[in-house]
Parts: C-alpha cells; sequence; structure tokens
C-alpha cells in the first residue's frame, strides 16, 4: 500500500512540475509577443484546457478525428512554446510571425473548444425510449396444438342399392335355363353363367339368381 502511495505521489509531482514549466514558458512567449499583464497569464490557461479537452473526446471514443486534430494543435501550441524559450528565441526581438501566432490564437482556442463541446452525441431519454418500447404490440404468441389426434370426418354412409325390378315372364325364362344347365351339367347355375345366357346386367341377374334360390 505505501509503495503504491509513494508511486501515485511520485506522478503527482512529476505533472505538478511539468504543467508548471509548461505554463510559465507560454506566459513567457505571449508577454515577449505583446499580451501583457493578465492576458499573458490567460494563454497558458487556454492551451492547457484545449488539450484537457481534446484529450477527453479522445478517451470518450467519440469524434476521434476531431479530438485527434485539436489535441496536436495545443500539443504543438505547448511545445513550440517549451522549445521557443530554451533560447532558440530572441525574447526582445520577436518576430512578426510569432506576434500573428500568439494575437490570434484566442480565437482558435475558442473555435477548438466549442466544437470539441457541442458535438457530443446527442443523449436519448430512457423514459423515452421506454415509452416506445410499450407502444410496440407484444408478438401474439403462437397458437398450442394439441396433443390428442384430430378425428377423421365421418364418412356418409353408403347408399344401398335400389332393388332391381325383374319381370314375371324373365323369371319363368330363368327358371328353364337354369333347369336345362343342371340336366346338361349335374350343378346349378351359377350367376355369371345365367347373366350370360340371358344377357341382362349383373344387377339385374343377381336379383333373378336370388329368386331362383
Amino acid at each position: 500500500m505505501r509503495a503504491q502511495l509513494a508511486r501515485v505521489d511520485a506522478v503527482l509531482v512529476q505533472a505538478v512540475i511539468a504543467a508548471a514549466l509548461s505554463f510559465a514558458h507560454l506566459h513567457d512567449v505571449a508577454s515577449a509577443a505583446g499580451q501583457d499583464g493578465w492576458k499573458a497569464w490567460a494563454y497558458p490557461v487556454s492551451v492547457d484546457l484545449l488539450l484537457v479537452a481534446a484529450w477527453r473526446r479522445l478517451r470518450s471514443g467519440d469524434a476521434k478525428a476531431a479530438g485527434w486534430c485539436w489535441f496536436v494543435i495545443a500539443l504543438t501550441a505547448s511545445l513550440g512554446a517549451n522549445v521557443a524559450t530554451a533560447g532558440l528565441l530572441d525574447m526582445d526581438a520577436v518576430p512578426a510571425w510569432l506576434r500573428i501566432l500568439v494575437a490570434g490564437w484566442p480565437a482558435v482556442a475558442f473555435l477548438g473548444g466549442t466544437l470539441l463541446a457541442h458535438s457530443t452525441p446527442p443523449v436519448v431519454d430512457e423514459d423515452t425510449e421506454d415509452q416506445e418500447d410499450a407502444a410496440e404490440p407484444a408478438p401474439e404468441a403462437p397458437a398450442r396444438l394439441s396433443d390428442e389426434p384430430t378425428p377423421a370426418p365421418a364418412l356418409a354412409p353408403t347408399p344401398a342399392p335400389a332393388a332391381v325390378s325383374v319381370p314375371a315372364a324373365l323369371v319363368d325364362h330363368a327358371r328353364k335355363v337354369a333347369a336345362e344347365h343342371h340336366t346338361r351339367t349335374g350343378t346349378p347355375i351359377d350367376t355369371p353363367t345365367l347373366r350370360a345366357r340371358l344377357g341382362v346386367p349383373g344387377p339385374m341377374a343377381e336379383a333373378i339368381a336370388a329368386q331362383l334360390a
């Protein structure tokens, strides 16, 4: 636990020192470029705030292109001031292009901060989502199939064949034919033979055979 606290304290101290040095370098460049008084102190705050806003946008995962763009711009301004105060820039004779950059920085920082602050994705109200979900009709449950087999439809009863009317004369003739067949063959005449001998339809031959039995 103590080792972890010591490591955190060391990181915090290092961050404070780095921020203080960068803050002082930005103040010195702004002051050398003609920004005196409180304005020279406002420049480091503006650069650091833009750097933090861009870093938060990168951490959020939304609009990373804009986050990287403004992060590089703020980092360039901070790093440029640190390098410029390392003896590479005559602080008593600042070039005109640097004065222009320092004078135009507030507009650039305001534009970057506004875009980073107002380009967040819209927040959807949870109550609205709940109402929309409630408005959607619930899917109908499928009809439950019965385990019992469906009874087959009852078949209509087959109508009984209509009675065939046989003339009496035809019955007498059939008796003669049957008697002749019995005398000749010794066996009673069957229905197909009777039908063939009389030349009548099947139902009529069956009706005649029933009367001869």
